[in-house]
């Protein structure tokens, strides 16, 4: 195994959303840090000594659920480790993909290290090796209700054994020949490392680092998809006038603002001009309020997750300085599986104003340009139909912006009457995310066409860079065309992040310069988040 360029060092303390993404998608190298692994081999210790004791604990010696009262005897306690995965092998449906897999081991791995699991030190070895040789778990993505992703930790769990199938070097292998050809060995089992394995919501907080990850560079890129339709649209500047910042100071508004004066710096929509309307449409005049509703609420659930990636979701707990176990209730993630449900409905507000714009960019009564767009009022249809398409994805995203968290049934010989469907939360979120690329590139298609058809405009500094690599994609509608392939092209294009790496550092200045988030998340979170 060849030492990667990239490195991130696990300890259990900082891990951010950032790295998380960076090691799912970019398959990154990983490496823990000594102290933290003495702190798993402390906290493992104690573990051994409480079995010595015969003391009665939770998942240690004693059955775990429904079974809690069941008394496991020494002899079997390798039995019940193996079998504790094997019943909570129980997840369905098709496949994670590698990068959520990859994040489910790095959050778990990060949580081991903080010495409260007392799992077997070799275990957390392995994984870190399964991580960087890309040994993969093939685990399908239904079943856990939330509550820790017992199903689906099961499945990685048996693979450490050499159980089940695996991708490895994009082929797919039965388990234990993958971690043969690595050059390792597979893991055994010591008491208590079945539930060790299993008690976390690793899956979900992984996803869900990598899509608030995700989140923060598709507001960028809202950001600049609205500015193109500013100019599109001979919007009136009017909500942004800097002078408006101190008399309504939500920091979220204010950042997609900058932004957008930033991308229409020396526009023509700037001089002027009393042909334009006094006020325009809410979805022209209120979009970078909506983008920064979007953007509190995702730094609200930053913060959260910011502290889940370096908490212990286990029960029971293993309190080095104190030596015990204690049982917890850490597994419970409602205030941030909540966030996510906040997510969903601002998204749907931010579909809809984009659905808005595009309708109005194809309307004379609002532009004085043609009938959707069409390159002339003759036999072309234009942008018409492409409206029932962002309809549809529109109404995708408001069935999903309904809340689920709360719709859970007791279970487990009814000793577990709470869930979040953490994992469906923020699947459904991340599908949503999908939807809204779609939309954009659809505005996005629109936005280019007007301002073809309003010849020769004077564009600001950012948007003449956004308008030509969309048009290095798709050219200008001169004549019916399948309108399928060009919205591929630039949803494709706005998922690539290359318009947002176009404005990577003027985005960080303008950040950095925003003293309303350092004063109320502090400097350093912020720079992590943005």
């Amino acid at each position: 195994m060849g030492m990667k360029q990239k490195t991130i060092v696990l300890n259990g303390i900082d891990l951010t959303i950032q790295q998380v993404r960076q090691i799912a998608r970019e398959q990154t190298y990983i490496e823990i840090c000594p102290d933290a692994l003495s702190k798993v081999k402390a906290a493992r210790k104690i573990v051994d000594d409480m079995l010595q004791d015969d003391k009665t604990i939770y998942g240690l010696n004693r059955g775990v659920g429904g079974n809690k009262d069941i008394a496991i005897p020494k002899h079997k306690l390798p039995e019940f480790n193996l079998n504790l995965l094997l019943s909570h092998a129980v997840a369905t449906g098709d496949p994670m993909s590698v990068e959520d897999v990859r994040a489910m081991m790095t959050v778990r791995l990060n949580s081991w290290l903080l010495g409260y699991t007392g799992i077997h030190p070799e275990i957390v070895l392995l994984l870190k090796d399964f991580i960087n040789f890309g040994i993969h778990p093939i685990i399908p993505a239904q079943g856990s209700v939330g509550v820790s992703d017992l199903a689906f930790l099961a499945h990685l769990g048996l693979a450490l054994l050499g159980h089940g199938d695996v991708l490895f070097q994009g082929v797919t292998l039965k388990a234990i020949v993958a971690i043969h050809k690595a050059g390792l060995q597979v893991a055994t089992l010591c008491p208590k490392d079945g539930l060790s394995i299993v008690s976390a919501n690793s899956y979900s907080s992984g996803k869900g680092a990598i899509l608030l990850a995700d989140i923060i560079d598709f507001l960028d890129t809202a950001d600049m998809i609205y500015s193109l339709s500013l100019e599109g649209f001979h919007a009136n500047m009017n909500t942004l006038d800097r002078s408006l910042e101190k008399t309504k100071s939500f920091p979220g508004q204010h950042l997609s603002i900058e932004n957008v004066r930033s991308y229409l710096r020396g526009s023509y929509l700037w001089n002027t001009d009393k042909l334009k309307a006094i006020q325009d449409p809410l979805s022209f005049r209120s979009a970078c309020h909506i983008h920064g509703s979007v953007r509190d609420a995702v730094m609200s659930v930053v913060e959260y997750l910011h502290i889940q990636l370096q908490s212990s979701d286990d029960n029971p707990v293993v309190m080095i300085e104190e030596k015990r176990i204690q049982g917890s209730a850490n597994f419970e993630v409602t205030n941030w599986v909540l966030g996510f449900e906040m997510i969903g409905i601002a998204f749907s507000h931010l579909s809809k104003s984009s659905c808005f714009r595009s309708i109005k960019l194809g309307m004379p009564s609002f532009t004085k340009l043609t009938r959707f767009l069409s390159p002339k009022d003759s036999i072309y249809h234009g942008f018409g139909t492409i409206q029932k398409t962002f309809s549809s994805l529109d109404a995708e995203i408001r069935h999903l912006a309904n809340p689920i968290s709360s719709d859970y049934i007791s279970i487990a010989a009814d000793m577990e009457d709470h869930a979040t469907n953490a994992p469906y939360v923020i699947q459904k979120t991340t599908k949503m995310l999908d939807n809204l690329y779609k939309i954009l590139a659809i505005e996005a298609l629109h936005a280019a066409q007007a301002i073809d058809l309003r010849n020769g405009i004077r564009l600001g500094v950012g948007t003449q860079k956004i308008y030509e690599i969309i048009r290095s994609e798709v050219p200008f509608l001169d004549r019916d065309r399948n309108l399928s392939i060009d919205i591929h092209k630039i949803y494709n294009l706005l998922k690539s992040g290359q318009l947002k790496a176009e404005f990577e550092n003027k985005q960080q200045e303008q950040r950095s310069s925003f003293p309303l988030y350092q004063r109320q998340k502090g400097e350093e979170f912020i720079n992590e988040v943005y």
